[in-house]
């Protein structure tokens, strides 16, 4: 048996026991949702999320309260929208460009290059908000908010000061956008979720990732790689949504208090987002971690790539994407 069919059938037996928890043992007018996350509980998302679900049950008076399963123990990344959908679980967090597949518009976010900053980030969101919205309704979910991981870097053992440093490299990819940017700078790409990332390095499976000093931390990437290039590759965002049968079968009371908390999370959230972008870098440092800028070479060459990655975006998403893309430009 592969370690990742373990992890499968470690996740189906806690689905299992968590389902069966889900309403024994709770008072008359208390209800009790399954909330998947698939991030350690030291990750800022999942500390963000647990102040989100503190808060519900605090203003609720315990009417409303929840059961985090954090690290993928019961639902992995790629399980999760599904999960929701079907009422395995009332509520989740997913990496929304991990469903890029599903829709384009999920994706937008992950096209390296194409956002320098958390100002421009934010503006972006914004312009994409309703769209994703729109998507979410459309499945029987509903966004709660949505909060950007730090900007990307490069995670290796070889100076990388040119796109062509990146040839050959085995590089865990994320989604598809990190899929095919590594096919475009000729890595083999190989898609690995958070959860399963030491893993992957130990057993030799990738030597490099495109990932955030937030995820170097977590999965202690000390322990494989010794230097993280600073390249601002993406903003990418996480998407809490729960199902929408449930949350329209709360009194209207209660759905006030989880809309209410919803957006603190999120305003809290890209608040967590830009302190960690500065702590994390510093525990890498101190780890041992070579902090490195992207040269002017490897700037140009990843400009390259990003402009390639936008016009195939756009011929996937359309007019629609065309506009977002135009729209955010001219900002």
């Amino acid at each position: 048996m592969s370690w990742s069919d373990a992890s499968s059938l470690r996740r189906r037996a806690l689905l299992g026991a968590g389902l069966a928890l889900a309403a024994p043992g709770l008072a008359r007018g208390q209800t009790r949702w399954q909330v998947a996350s698939a991030y350690p509980e030291g990750n800022f998302h999942t500390r963000n999320l647990q102040a989100f679900l503190e808060q519900v049950t605090e203003e609720s008076d315990g009417r409303l309260q929840f059961r985090l399963h954090s690290d993928a123990a019961l639902l992995g990344m790629t399980e999760i929208r599904r999960g929701v959908q079907t009422g395995q679980v009332q509520l989740g967090e997913i990496l929304l460009s991990a469903y890029g597949q599903e829709d384009p518009l999920f994706e937008l976010d992950a096209i390296p290059q194409l956002v320098a900053g958390f100002g421009q980030a934010e503006r972006l969101a914004a312009l994409a908000r309703p769209l994703v919205e729109a998507r979410f309704r459309r499945t029987g979910s509903t966004l709660l908010y949505t909060v950007p991981w730090p900007p990307s870097g490069i995670f290796s053992n070889v100076p990388v000061e040119t796109v062509e440093a990146l040839h050959g490299l085995r590089l865990r990819t994320y989604n598809a956008q990190t899929q095919r940017f590594a096919t475009l700078v000729g890595a083999t790409p190989l898609l690995v979720q958070a959860a399963e990332l030491r893993q992957a390095f130990g057993s030799g499976l990738v030597d490099s990732m495109v990932t955030s000093a937030a995820t170097g931390v977590d999965v202690a990437a000390w322990d494989f790689l010794r230097i993280f290039t600073q390249i601002g590759f993406s903003w990418t965002k996480n998407a809490v949504f729960l199902q929408t049968r449930a949350l329209e079968a709360l009194p209207e009371a209660l759905r006030g208090v989880v809309l209410r908390a919803a957006a603190l999370a999120e305003k809290r959230g890209w608040e967590m987002a830009r302190a960690e972008h500065r702590g994390r870098e510093a525990v890498l440092a101190e780890r041992g971690v070579q902090l490195r800028a992207a040269t002017p070479a490897l700037r140009q060459g990843l400009a390259r790539v990003s402009e390639v990655m936008v016009e195939e975006w756009i011929a996937k998403a359309g007019p629609e994407g065309q506009r977002l893309i135009d729209a955010f430009r001219v900002g």
